[in-house]
């Protein structure tokens, strides 16, 4: 068993694209029309046929109260690795991306969080930079 593809609730999936592969840098895989929404898929251009993430529509009624609790609770909907937190950090900020928490060392790993601007908290980790 292996994880293909996982969720990631957005509000606006035009404005969450943008942001997943303008800012973040991932890679469109799929964008199918489906009605109202699509079916739109992204994946880590280091990884292009790996674990897609889905931006799925924020439609039904149990997200925002799931997704308003865990962003109030300050908890990320979704963690992805980076190879360096520091230096992600701050090619983020330089594009505007809001952290909830700076960089921050926990044992052997860095953790960052930063609001999506679709709703979500993400997390961005790494292995803590040897001693």
């Amino acid at each position: 068993m292996r994880v293909t593809i996982t969720s990631v609730f957005v509000d606006d999936q035009r404005a969450a694209l943008a942001f997943y592969t303008d800012v973040l840098g991932f890679q469109v895989r799929h964008d199918v029309p489906m009605g109202e929404h699509a079916w739109i898929t992204v994946v880590s251009p280091a990884d292009p046929d790996g674990p897609e993430l889905l931006l799925e529509p924020a439609a039904h009624p149990a997200v925002r109260p799931y997704r308003d609790a865990l962003v109030a609770d300050g908890i990320p909907l979704a963690q992805f690795g980076v190879d360096d937190v520091e230096a992600e950090h701050e090619r983020l900020v330089a594009l505007g991306v809001r952290f909830t928490q700076p960089p921050t060392a926990y044992g052997e790993h860095v953790l960052a969080v930063f609001d999506d601007t679709c709703g979500n908290l993400i997390m961005i980790q790494s292995a803590a930079p040897a001693d």
